[in-house]
């Protein structure tokens, strides 16, 4: 996995879309920004609060919206949403993206509407630590020196204990 200053895993609470990819950056110094979904809670678990961005409805607030989940209020209600999604829908250099810009207003599966302010808030708090090189590499450092617990080695011999009752 190249490196990477940071490391965006941002699917949906619940839906367990991140997996072992962010451990690879996470090796590599990479900070985690994402949802509490999937390996960024073990990320979480291993770093600390401190040294992962989170963002995002966690899994009971995500249970709790989805029945009444109406992406068309947030779109109307939020400019910046708004903007973005009229844009799509009435071109991009020349390409419209109707299909997709529909779907964000009617059915957001993902609930991306729902989660995209406190995503906004993520990125600029990453843009602000990442200013501050002495927390950024502080950061980063305690991702690399966190993430044994990941390591190909302990995985096969937890594989090898509790899922092939192996012994050595």
């Amino acid at each position: 996995m190249p490196a990477a200053n940071i490391s965006e895993q941002i699917s949906l609470a619940g839906t367990e879309a991140s997996g072992t990819g962010n451990m690879k950056l996470m090796i590599n110094g990479a900070v985690t920004l994402g949802t509490m979904d999937g390996a960024n809670v073990e990320i979480h678990d291993a770093v600390g609060s401190d040294n992962i961005i989170i963002f995002g409805m966690n899994v009971d607030e995500v249970n709790a919206a989805k029945p009444s989940y109406q992406p068309i209020n947030i779109y109307n209600s939020n400019p910046v949403i708004k903007a973005a999604i009229d844009r799509m829908q009435f071109g991009i250099n020349g390409e419209v993206f109707n299909e997709i810009a529909d779907s964000l207003k009617t059915q957001d599966t993902y609930m991306a509407l729902a989660d995209f302010d406190s995503y906004k808030n993520a990125q600029k708090y990453a843009s602000e630590c990442y200013r501050d090189q002495h927390k950024w590499n502080r950061m980063s450092l305690m991702n690399t020196a966190n993430a044994g617990i990941f390591s190909a080695d302990r995985s096969v011999e937890d594989y090898a204990r509790d899922i092939w009752h192996l012994t050595k």
